[in-house]
C-alpha cells in the first residue's frame, strides 16, 4: 500500500501520531484554559437589537438618561363572584407585603378597571432595570402567598421582570432538555454506526469537548459581537452535529483502512489525508457560509455568526489534531467492547446490496429520475412563494408560562396597558415644551403622559394601538404616525430630530431589513461555496452542481417550514399554536446554516466519486463506488443532524421549533433525495464532463493524478 500524498492534514496528524501524549494534553489546556477566560470575562448581552428607524429611537431613548426604573403590576381579578371588600383587603394584603421588599421602592395605589372587575397596583422595584429579573423572587414570593391568603381571587404579578424571569427559566429548561436527550440519542446512533462503545465515544467526547470549549471562547467574543440570547442554543445545535460529524467521517475511513489491511498508524494518516481534507473543506465552507450573516447588519446576525465560526472552527481543529493522537493510542482498542448483534450488523462482509439497490433508477435512468424528482423538490418548496414573516412578541410565547396568562387578563381589563408606538423626539432643551405640547396632542385624552429627559432634549410617549399587533390596521397606523401625524405635530419645531419605535415598530422594521439583506446574504454565500469547491475538487461544473443542489435543499426545508407553522394542521403533534407567520430571522439563518452543513457529506461523498475516477472507473461506477463506500458514514452522519435538530422541535419557544423542524427537514431531503436520487443522476448525466476543465475522469481505465493515491 502507497502511503497518500503528504499535505497539511496529514503532516498534523504525524506529528499527533508520534507525540500523542502532547497532542491530547494541549487539547485538554486548550479546553480548559477556554472554560476559565470565559469564565473570568463572562458573556455581555446585547441590550439594542433595533434596526431602522425603531432601532434609532432606541437609541435616542437610551442616550438621553432617563430616570428608568422597573416596574411591576399586581393584578386582582375574581375567580368567581366579583367582591369589591375582599378585592381591596387583598390589594391593602399585597401593598403591606410588598413594602417590606428591599427591592421593591414604591407601592402605588390599586387603580380599578373601567371595563370589567379587576384592580391593579403599580409596583416601582429598587435598582437597574436591566438587573431586576435577578432580583423578582421575592416579590414573586410575596405575590404568590397574597393569592393564597385569598383564595376566593385571581392574584398575579404581571412585568417585564417577572417575564423575563420566567423565559429564562424556560429557556433555561429547554437547554437542559435538549442537552439532556441530545447527548444519549446521538450516542445511540453513534453506537449503531460503530458497534463499538470506544468507537461510539470518540466523537461524542470530542464534539462535547469542542462545544465546551467554544462556549468559554465565546465569552471573550461576545465583549465584541454581543450574545443575543440564543448563542448558547446555537452553539450546542451546531457543535455537536458538525463535531461527532468530522470525527465520525474520519474514523469511519481509518476503519476501512484497516479492514484492507493498513496498519492502524498508516490507516489514520490515510484517513488524514482523505477524511482530514475533505474536513477541512466542510469546515471552511461552513464558515465562509456563517460569515454571510454578516451582511444582515445587525446585532442578532454578528453574534449568532461569531458564535457559529467558533464552534465550528474548534471542531475542525479538535478533528486535525487530537482525533489523530487518539485513534493512533487506542489502536486496534478503539473497536472494544463491541455491542455484540450491532456489531454483526455493522461490519458484516461481502458486497453491500442496498445501496445498489437504491442508485440504480439514478444510474440506469438518470434523465427520467432527475426530472421526477426535481418534480418532487418543487412541489416541496411552492409554499415558500406565501411564507409570511413576522417578529416574536408577547403574544407568541407559550401560554403555558403563567405570567404570560396574566398578560392576557391584564390586557382586557387594561387596554392601554397593550401594545403601543412609542414616539421620540429630540431637539433643543428650549424646545421642550413646544415639543411636549405637539406630543400631547397625539395620544387621547387621559393617556400616557409625555416623559422628558432631566436635560430636557429627549421626549417621548406612548401612543397605544387598539389592534391586534399583526393586524393589517396595526401596519397601517405606524405608517400613518411615520408619515403623517408625527411631522405634522413636530416637524415644524427648529432642530427637532423624530423617530417612532416601540415593539411593534421594531418587528417591522427587523422583517423590512431581513426581506433587503436576505438576496445579498444568499448571493454572497452562494459565490463563496461554489469557489470553495471548485478549488478543492478543481472542478467548475461539481462547484455549480453542488451549489444548486443546496439552493434546491434549502427551498425544500422552507417550504415545509411554512405547510407546517403557518397552518394549524401540526399544532398538537408540536405542541404550538400557530401564529400565521415564519419567525423573520429563520429564513436567512437556515439558510446559511444549512448551505454550510449540507457541505459536511456532500464534500465527503463527492470526495469519494473523485477517488473512484483517480483509479480509473467511468462515471457511474466511480458515482456508485463513491456513494456507496461513503454511505455508512454519511447515513450516520445525517442521522445524528436529523436526531439532534428533532430534539430542537420539541422545545417551547417557537423560534427553535420553527429552527429545529427546517434544519431537520432539510438534512433529512438532503440525505435522501438529493443523494440517493438527484446528485447520482445529474453526474451519470454529465459523465466526465463533471471534472471540467480538469482532465480528470477523461479516459476511464487509466489512473489520474488526484486528490489521493491510494492503491
Amino acid at each position: 500500500m502507497r502511503r497518500p500524498y503528504g499535505g497539511a492534514t496529514t503532516r498534523i496528524a504525524r506529528w499527533s501520531i508520534r507525540h500523542p501524549w502532547w497532542a491530547m494534553g494541549l487539547w485538554l489546556a486548550f479546553v480548559a484554559f477556554a472554560v476559565v477566560i470565559g469564565g473570568m470575562t463572562g458573556t455581555r448581552e446585547a441590550t439594542h437589537l433595533g434596526v431602522g428607524e425603531s432601532g434609532r429611537a432606541e437609541r435616542i431613548v437610551a442616550s438621553a438618561g432617563f430616570a428608568d426604573p422597573a416596574t411591576e403590576s399586581v393584578l386582582i381579578t375574581p375567580l368567581a363572584a366579583w367582591e369589591p371588600a375582599a378585592a381591596h383587603a387583598a390589594a391593602d394584603d399585597a401593598a403591606d407585603r410588598l413594602r417590606l421588599l428591599t427591592e421593591v421602592a414604591e407601592v402605588g395605589e390599586p387603580v380599578p378597571s373601567t371595563v370589567t372587575d379587576a384592580l391593579l397596583i403599580p409596583v416601582t422595584l429598587d435598582g437597574d432595570q436591566d438587573l431586576a429579573a435577578d432580583r423578582i423572587d421575592p416579590v414573586l414570593a410575596a405575590v404568590g402567598g397574597v393569592a393564597a391568603a385569598h383564595p376566593s381571587l385571581q392574584v398575579e404579578i404581571v412585568g417585564d421582570a417577572s417575564a423575563d424571569r420566567a423565559i429564562d427559566d424556560l429557556l433555561a429548561g429547554d437547554l437542559a432538555k435538549a442537552g439532556l436527550f441530545s447527548v444519549p440519542v446521538t450516542l445511540a446512533v453513534l453506537l449503531i454506526a460503530f458497534g463499538a462503545i470506544i468507537a461510539a465515544g470518540v466523537p461524542l467526547l470530542l464534539a462535547l469537548s469542542a462545544v465546551t470549549a467554544a462556549i468559554g471562547l465565546w465569552g471573550v467574543a461576545s465583549q465584541v459581537f454581543p450574545d443575543p440570547g440564543t448563542a448558547a442554543h446555537l452553539m450546542l445545535l451546531i457543535g455537536l452535529a458538525v463535531g461527532v460529524d468530522y470525527s465520525l467521517f474520519y474514523l469511519k475511513r481509518e476503519r476501512e483502512e484497516r479492514r484492507r489491511g493498513a496498519g492502524h498508524v498508516d490507516a489514520v494518516e490515510i484517513a488524514a489525508a482523505t477524511s482530514g481534507r475533505a474536513v477541512v473543506v466542510s469546515g471552511v465552507a461552513v464558515l465562509v457560509s456563517m460569515a454571510g450573516l454578516y451582511l444582515a447588519g445587525d446585532v442578532v446576525f454578528n453574534g449568532l455568526a461569531t458564535a457559529a465560526i467558533i464552534v465550528v472552527g474548534v471542531a475542525v481543529l479538535g478533528s486535525l489534531t487530537v482525533l489523530p493522537a487518539m485513534l493512533a493510542k487506542l489502536g486496534r482498542r478503539v473497536d472494544r467492547p463491541r455491542v455484540p448483534v450491532l456489531w454483526r450488523l455493522t461490519n458484516r462482509d461481502g458486497a453491500p446490496r442496498l445501496w445498489p439497490a437504491l442508485l440504480r433508477p439514478a444510474l440506469r435512468a438518470p434523465r427520467t429520475t432527475l426530472v421526477v424528482s426535481l418534480a418532487v423538490m418543487a412541489a416541496l418548496a411552492a409554499p415558500a412563494v406565501g411564507m409570511s414573516l413576522k417578529m416574536p412578541g408577547v403574544e407568541d410565547l407559550p401560554r403555558s408560562i403563567p405570567t404570560m396568562r396574566a398578560y392576557d387578563r391584564l390586557v382586557a381589563a387594561y387596554p392601554d396597558e397593550g401594545d403601543a408606538h412609542l414616539v421620540v423626539v429630540r431637539a433643543p432643551a428650549a424646545r421642550a415644551e413646544a415639543v411636549r405640547a405637539a406630543l400631547t396632542g397625539l395620544v387621547p385624552a387621559g393617556g400616557a403622559e409625555v416623559r422628558t429627559s432631566p436635560d430636557r432634549t429627549v421626549s417621548m410617549v406612548a401612543v397605544p394601538v387598539p389592534y391586534e399587533i399583526d393586524a393589517p390596521r396595526t401596519r397601517r397606523s405606524l405608517v400613518t404616525l411615520r408619515t403623517d401625524l408625527v411631522p405634522a405635530a413636530v416637524g415644524a419645531v427648529p432642530g427637532v430630530e423624530y423617530a417612532v419605535g416601540g415593539d411593534i415598530a421594531d418587528g417591522i422594521d427587523y422583517t423590512t431589513r431581513q426581506q433587503q439583506r436576505l438576496p445579498w446574504v444568499i448571493g454572497f454565500v452562494v459565490l463563496l461555496t461554489t469557489v470553495i469547491m471548485a478549488v478543492a475538487f478543481r472542478s467548475i461544473v461539481v462547484a455549480l452542481v453542488s451549489g444548486l443542489l443546496n439552493v434546491v435543499s434549502v427551498a425544500a426545508a422552507f417550504g415545509l417550514l411554512v405547510l407546517v407553522f403557518q397552518n394549524t394542521w401540526a399544532e398538537s403533534l408540536l405542541d404550538f399554536t400557530s401564529t400565521g407567520h415564519v419567525v423573520t430571522w429563520i429564513p436567512l439563518f437556515l439558510f446559511v446554516v444549512l448551505f454550510g452543513l449540507s457541505m459536511d457529506y456532500h464534500v465527503f461523498v463527492v470526495s469519494r466519486i473523485r477517488e473512484a475516477v483517480v483509479a480509473g472507473a467511468d462515471a457511474r461506477d466511480a458515482v456508485l463506488q463513491g456513494i456507496t463506500r461513503s454511505a455508512g458514514v454519511v447515513t450516520s452522519a445525517a442521522a445524528v443532524m436529523v436526531a439532534v435538530f428533532s430534539i430542537f422541535a420539541t422545545l417551547s419557544i417557537i423560534e427553535m421549533k420553527q429552527l429545529g423542524v427546517g434544519l431537520a427537514a432539510a438534512i433529512f431531503i438532503d440525505a435522501t433525495i438529493v443523494r440517493i436520487l438527484l446528485l447520482p443522476s445529474i453526474m451519470a448525466l454529465l459523465g466526465r464532463a463533471n471534472w471540467w476543465p480538469s482532465r480528470l475522469g477523461h479516459r476511464a481505465g487509466q489512473r489520474q493524478p488526484g486528490l489521493v493515491s491510494v492503491t
